[in-house]
């Protein structure tokens, strides 16, 4: 058996284990990094690249419809196998060489293999040929396994062989019905793509569209499915499903009304890839979310053993993930050098966004993009708050965009302190707009102060201006 020292092991090579790898490297120690899949992760082949390809054309397709003169020249409809195209070269068709690559010229040595603490620091990896190498860690371990789409316990579902957000994001064609469980950010996205390609949806969306998100934004995005010819079902919830012998599936909910399907597509939440990765041997739950501190150290973890991305929980994002990954790589160099780090002076070591600041893009038609708190969560937070409101179609910049612009903007006010914590837009192609919110924000930049960030005309970043006038001075 052979065994091999590094001064940093890192279990996960999606984007969150890489960049982990890549900060201790940069800061002078050696890091390695298992991988039982491809290198990559989630967001490249799964997740955010592949899926965001197959919203990008519809999205694309739609903004010329709305413009006079780019309209008359859309002469066709998607071409959905060029769209599926365009989403597979995003993938890099499910093969990882140039991630692999990367890691080369970035100096982080890759074992590919299922990897399995065994004890403090110490990581036996089992490849596909049987053979074990054993990785010890001067430092520190990591974990960056990632998740894993939720499976509920519904009578049928498993025997029915439904979709995870992986099939949806790899689907080789595209069903002529999709019934899809769930109203979040993947039911919506994938509702959205599927339907302008060609699918009949049906979402059964117990908890509403969107539930997390400010509610106008889920009745925007709710209508704007309906419009496009999707069955959003709200307060829907599915009891039993099957699938016959034709290969129908058959989704019976709690009212008795029935929805046929060619496939289902679950989306549900999220559940850690933590059951086979020996939490057991170092006193951890298999299975579980790994509590963290700011620091991302693992919380019982005997001071060696480190959690970022979705394993910990804080937010199941790729940005943030890498944030994470960014502070926990700098805290374990800062550490291996003997640096004492304390409470109140954790500087870029620490994730202190993580609570309070979070940036999120929801692909739908409209778009949906936030930062910070809902008016909701501030409130049950115990902030005295004020929330603005203002019709993002009646800005200047809007009714440039695109002809019947419809969109609507929220910014939540802490009132004590005279500071945005929460702001969130919907409407079409918002997304480049969340980044000002973002720093705002986190800078907890003052009202007073952002009077004199003047947005430029016509842009849609003036409901910046109308919001400010709104709340008066």
């Amino acid at each position: 058996m052979t065994a091999i020292e590094y001064d940093v092991i890192v279990i996960g090579a999606g984007p969150v284990g890489e960049n982990v790898a890549d900060r201790v490297v940069q800061g002078g120690l050696t890091a390695a990094i298992v991988e039982r899949e491809l290198v990559g992760g989630e967001c490249s082949y799964w997740a955010c690249m592949p899926t965001k390809a197959l919203l990008r054309s519809a999205s694309a397709l739609r903004a010329a419809r709305q413009l006079p003169g780019a309209r008359e020249a859309v002469t066709g409809t998607l071409d959905v196998a060029a769209v599926l195209g365009r989403r597979d070269s995003f993938a890099s068709h499910w093969k990882d060489d140039g991630q692999v690559s990367w890691l080369e010229s970035a100096g982080i040595a890759l074992h590919r293999g299922q990897g399995r603490i065994r004890s403090a620091r110490v990581v036996p990896v089992t490849g596909v040929d049987g053979v074990t190498v054993t990785l010890t860690a001067r430092h520190a371990v990591v974990v960056a396994t990632g998740s894993s789409a939720l499976l509920p316990d519904i009578p049928g579902l498993r025997e029915a062989a439904p979709w995870s957000s992986r099939d949806a994001a790899s689907a080789a064609s595209v069903p002529r019905r999709l019934a899809i469980i769930g109203g979040g950010v993947v039911a919506a996205e994938m509702a959205t793509a599927f339907a302008a390609l060609g699918s009949s949806v049906t979402v059964l969306a117990r908890d509403g569209v969107l539930p997390s998100a400010e509610p106008f934004a889920g009745e925007l995005v709710a209508e704007s499915l309906r419009e496009a010819g999707v069955s959003v079902r709200l307060g829907a919830e599915a009891v039993s499903v099957s699938r016959d012998a034709g290969g129908t599936v058959h989704v019976t909910t709690a009212d008795g009304q029935l929805v046929d399907a060619d496939e289902v597509l679950v989306a549900v939440g999220r559940t850690p890839n933590t059951q086979d990765i020996g939490l057991e041997r170092v006193g951890l739950a298999p299975g579980a979310w790994l509590r963290v501190d700011d620091t991302l150290r693992v919380v019982g973890g005997g001071g060696w053993l480190y959690a970022a991305g979705d394993v910990n929980r804080r937010v199941l994002l790729t940005h943030q993930g890498k944030y994470q990954a960014r502070a926990a790589g700098d805290v374990i160099v800062a550490r291996a050098r003997g640096e004492k780090i304390e409470d109140g002076q954790w500087g870029r070591h620490a994730v202190t966004a993580d609570e309070r600041a979070v940036p999120q893009v929801i692909f739908t038609d409209p778009e949906v993009a936030s930062v910070g708190l809902t008016a909701a969560a501030a409130t049950a937070a115990g902030r005295r708050i004020r929330v603005v409101d203002y019709d993002l179609g009646s800005v200047a910049g809007s009714s440039l965009h695109a002809d019947g612009y419809k969109g609507h903007a929220r910014m939540v006010v802490d009132e004590d302190r005279k500071v945005i914590v929460g702001f969130t837009l919907a409407g079409p192609d918002v997304a480049e707009l969340i980044h000002a919110a973002t720093i705002a924000v986190v800078g907890e930049v003052p009202l007073d102060r952002l009077w004199h960030a003047v947005p430029a005309y016509p842009t849609v970043s003036e409901v910046w201006l109308r919001l400010l006038e709104t709340y008066g001075r």
